[in-house]
């Protein structure tokens, strides 16, 4: 399982600890990655996804999950989530 929000793509970034005699020191800085379940309106049932604390904000505040998946890029969503988003266009063209 990679290191990746499904949802935004934030990965791992490397860079350097540095100290007070400006010593540097590799090292990795992790996204804070947790397991969500979030619910899908036009879809009626719930998704379980691996995301970025910071990216649940932004679901927030664009309005729910089918509101973020519809204005996402495809290229930053995983294939599990474009899969997802999908699903949600079809779902609101025959709807519509």
């Amino acid at each position: 399982m990679s290191r990746r929000c499904e949802l935004t793509g934030k990965a791992v970034q490397s860079g350097n600890l540095v100290s007070h005699s400006n010593h540097k020191t590799r090292t990795r800085f992790l996204p804070n990655l947790c397991n969500v379940t979030l619910a899908s309106e036009a879809l009626q049932r719930s998704i379980r996804l691996r995301v970025a604390a910071a990216s649940l904000r932004t679901v927030e505040h664009r309005g729910g999950l089918d509101a973020f998946l519809l204005k996402a890029r495809d290229a930053e969503l995983s294939p599990n989530a474009l899969a997802f988003k999908r699903e949600v266009e079809k779902k609101l063209t025959a709807t519509a």
